[in-house]
């Protein structure tokens, strides 16, 4: 049997997934709550194998629950079930250790597997909500020089061998009122004040070695 206990504030919603999760023989609900705080205490009490969580609570979010859960047992999973899915309320709740990610959109079948799934160790995450945090991984992993041009790297990389704006026109062959140009545009990109901050920029990223 998979101990489960559904915490949301909206009791009609509350009763009517319990109602469904008692029809399957696998599940046992234990315990419900309205609120995060009195639904994290019941749950560190009763110790589910899978809760159900909202996250837009008048006393005490999901996310703080979450927290508050997993800091006194890791291994409790918890499927954060809410009608949300703005950066401002995924990001937190996955960072609080969420275990899956669920709109009050996805049918009651949905939800079931996800209980399933989860009491196995397979989280479940709304396609919704796992393009956000593609797209937020995404934009995560570029980094600032990704944005400098062919020329831009070239002079970047002389300036973190200590080169003067002369030099790298020498070795260049470029003008020099061309590499202040070049210079101005890699410490606006970078977004550093001067040389010094981008060659440390340079050896910080090890760029010398690509």
């Amino acid at each position: 049997m998979i101990r489960v206990i559904v915490v949301d504030d909206h009791q009609v919603v509350r009763k009517g997934i319990i109602a469904y999760l008692q029809t399957d023989e696998e599940i046992d609900v234990i315990g419900e709550a309205s609120s995060g705080n009195d639904g994290a205490e019941l749950i560190l009490k009763e110790k589910p194998d899978v809760v159900l969580m909202d996250l837009m609570m008048e006393d005490g979010t999901g996310v703080d629950a979450t927290k508050r859960i997993l800091k006194s047992d890791p291994s409790i999973k918890i499927i954060i079930l809410t009608s949300y899915y703005d950066d401002e309320q995924v990001f937190p709740a996955i960072e609080a250790g969420a275990f899956s990610y669920l709109l009050k959109t996805s049918s009651a079948t949905d939800i079931l597997a996800a209980i399933k799934k989860a009491a196995m160790g397979e989280n479940v995450i709304e396609p919704k909500v796992a393009g956000k945090m593609l797209s937020s991984f995404r934009t995560e992993e570029k980094k600032l020089h990704d944005d400098l041009t062919e020329r831009e790297r070239e002079v970047l990389l002389c300036i973190g061998n200590g080169m003067t704006n002369q030099e790298i026109s020498e070795k260049l062959y470029i003008g020099i009122k061309t590499v202040k140009t070049h210079v101005s545009n890699i410490l606006s990109k970078l977004e550093v004040q001067d040389r010094t901050q981008a060659a440390v920029y340079v050896h910080k990223q090890q760029l010398m070695k690509e």
